[in-house]
């Protein structure tokens, strides 16, 4: 049996003024996710340019959560979710900062972990939500744009936070979430992060495939916007060329 799980081993520090803390591909996703839902959300207002690219913005939103919900279990060290889902410290790291107590925090905060998983299951409801519209359904229209404007909500709190944390911890997160790494003198005795093991990325290209493979078979169409637009178009020439008639 192939142990996919990443060595319990710290790693030793290649950098001394830096620790390495998020791995690659975590990265990717973030930032490939941060795109996909601008556009969906972009995408989604009334007499936009970029109105075919809203379905295919979901499916693929629905294969980057796809990916980091595997990746949460043989990612890298930070990335996985028994890192940072820590809910019995919730409460301490909450009062912390209402006392304006902001204690350094390697990978994600308590906070931060909590709110990472409701963004990942607000995202899953939006795209399920509106996969259901698929084919002209109506029933659930107003569902879908509710937890969009949900999401909306939520990915402003998180910016907020972000920025907040940021401000108090004197620690720059957007830039360590583009380069992975935090300062060491904030982190004097971190070590960097333990990386997914080898097999780790060919387990998870396997299933962005097996992903983006069902998603093409609930809708042939869901990457290829160009397409479904001409549908539309021959399907509407069709009908004037029968009223002509």
């Amino acid at each position: 049996m192939i142990d996919i799980a990443a060595s319990a081993a710290p790693a030793i520090p290649a950098d001394r003024d830096r620790v390495q803390v998020w791995d690659l591909p975590l990265r990717l996703f973030h930032w490939l996710l941060v795109g996909t839902v601008a556009l969906a959300f972009v995408s989604a207002e009334e007499g936009s340019g970029l109105g075919q690219w809203h379905i295919a913005a979901g499916w693929i939103a629905a294969v980057l959560i796809g990916f980091r919900l595997l990746w949460g279990f043989i990612g890298g060290q930070h990335a996985r979710f028994a890192s940072f889902v820590r809910p019995g410290k919730l409460a301490e790291h909450v009062l912390g900062l209402l006392r304006g107590r902001v204690a350094p925090s390697l990978g994600h905060n308590p906070l931060g972990g909590i709110a990472t998983l409701v963004l990942l299951v607000a995202v899953a409801a939006v795209v399920w939500t509106g996969a259901g519209l698929i084919g002209g359904g109506e029933a659930g229209e107003e569902l879908h744009e509710g937890i969009a404007n949900a999401l909306l909500v939520l990915i402003g709190l998180h910016v907020a936070a972000v920025v907040l944390m940021s401000v108090l911890s004197k620690e720059n997160l957007v830039a360590a979430m583009v380069t992975g790494r935090k300062m060491r003198a904030k982190h004097p005795r971190a070590v960097d992060a333990v990386p997914a093991a080898g097999v780790a990325l060919p387990v998870a290209a396997l299933a962005i495939a097996a992903g983006a493979y069902g998603v093409l078979q609930i809708d042939g169409q869901a990457f290829t916007p160009g397409a479904r637009a001409e549908a539309a178009d021959t399907e509407a020439a069709g009908g004037e060329e029968g009223d002509n008639d």
